[in-house]
């Protein structure tokens, strides 16, 4: 019983951290298909990250039904205990599977939801959702093209179409130190080199990975929790609590 207590308190604290880190990657996830919705056609990819600030909430509660029961064991605080478990391992099981199948499944949609938005890129319509789409991801990932730079030349009679406009890139290649840059493809040390494609995958893998790997983690001490809080309720039996 002593070690259980002991552990018991001392997962109660480790709950408040991890619902912190839980919380940050639930909220990567809804935060990156905010910024890149148009590259996006899986409507409920923002779903995993959901679930995960779900659970970060709850386990505020659970963390201190923990630290409370080590110190006063209450029938009542066990039973909501057990019942906050279960919770938080179907959300988190959720959470889990689905960050994994989305890692696996936008990797191959992001190239032709991509690929087209990049041809169909017009200058003369800066004001066109499908330009404002490509001049942001290409801001915040400080990156050019599709696969690099390159791109822009395969599409540059779709995005500028008039004949005797001289070939460049979009201002959104420009890196930031170079306030003057136009996208001239005679200053290629002012641009962003680096395609968006592999960039954009990285980020989606690194946010989907973390937020299983936070799952999986959570989970396996959510398991720990619930044995220790079974040896404490052995000793104390629900004669009178049945229906807990």
């Amino acid at each position: 019983r002593p070690f259980a207590q002991s552990l018991l308190r001392f997962l109660g604290f480790i709950f408040w951290g991890t619902a912190a880190a839980l919380a940050f990657g639930g909220l990567s996830v809804i935060l990156m298909h905010k910024n890149y919705s148009c590259l996006f056609q899986e409507s409920f990819l923002p779903l995993p990250g959901w679930l995960a600030v779900a659970a970060a909430l709850t386990l505020l509660p659970t963390g201190v039904l923990a630290v409370s029961i080590s110190s006063k064991r209450s029938r009542y605080c066990q039973g909501a205990l057990m019942y906050l478990l279960m919770v938080l391992f179907c959300l988190e099981a959720s959470s889990a599977v689905l960050a994994k199948f989305y890692s696996i499944r936008m990797s191959s949609e992001l190239k032709s939801s991509m690929g087209y938005l990049f041809y169909q890129y017009n200058a003369t319509h800066s004001q066109d959702p499908g330009v404002k789409t490509v001049d942001r991801v290409q801001w915040k990932l400080q990156c050019c093209g599709v696969q690099n730079y390159t791109d822009w030349l395969k599409a540059t009679a779709v995005s500028w179409p008039l004949p005797d406009e001289k070939a460049h890139l979009p201002k959104s290649c420009c890196k930031k130190n170079y306030s003057h840059c136009t996208g001239d493809l005679g200053h290629l040390e002012q641009i962003f080199q680096e395609g968006c494609l592999k960039k954009l995958e990285d980020h989606l893998h690194f946010v989907m990975v973390y937020l299983f790997w936070c799952c999986v983690v959570l989970s396996i001490l959510e398991l720990l929790t619930g044995v220790s809080n079974g040896l404490l309720m052995r000793h104390q039996p629900f004669h009178d609590l049945r229906v807990l």
